[in-house]
């Protein structure tokens, strides 16, 4: 039941991603369902520098596998070595910030910084890759040493 609520809630941020992945279609994408992400994931997606964008219960990725690895966000801004995560571990927990957050997820994902190492939701996403738990970006140890 909370997942049907969690799609209905973020369902204007997934016709975004929808309307961005019919696009690419037309460019060679490939649409998959990942029910374990819940998520309908456009691969293949042509534009971008590379790596993968959620929209709501969408994700568009420009490489062949989702689950491909990849550096956090943290290791990629020489905070630390930190070891690779999986990509589709990493869009999965921003399937779930759109679930709760729904329309209200991009705001705050801009306020706290947009595309960076210091968004909470891209610290939390990497955690969560990492470990499976936290995706939540107002967890306790977000891993960022800032409370």
């Amino acid at each position: 039941m909370l997942l049907v609520l969690g799609v209905v809630w973020t369902a204007p941020n997934t016709v975004l991603g929808l309307l961005a992945g019919a696009v690419g279609l037309a460019f060679g994408a490939h649409a998959r369902l990942r029910p374990r992400d819940c998520a309908l994931v456009f691969q293949c997606w042509p534009w971008g520098p590379g790596g993968a964008l959620t929209l709501g219960n969408v994700i568009l990725h420009t490489g062949t596998s989702l689950d491909s690895g990849c550096l956090t966000y943290a290791h990629r801004a020489g905070h630390g070595d930190e070891p690779g995560i999986v990509l589709a571990d990493h869009e999965r927990a921003h399937v779930y910030q759109y679930m709760v957050l729904g329309p209200l997820f991009l705001p705050l994902y801009l306020l706290c910084g947009g595309v960076s190492v210091r968004n909470r939701f891209e610290r939390a996403a990497d955690r969560y890759a990492r470990s499976g738990r936290g995706w939540w970006p107002w967890s306790r140890g977000d891993g960022s040493g800032r409370r």
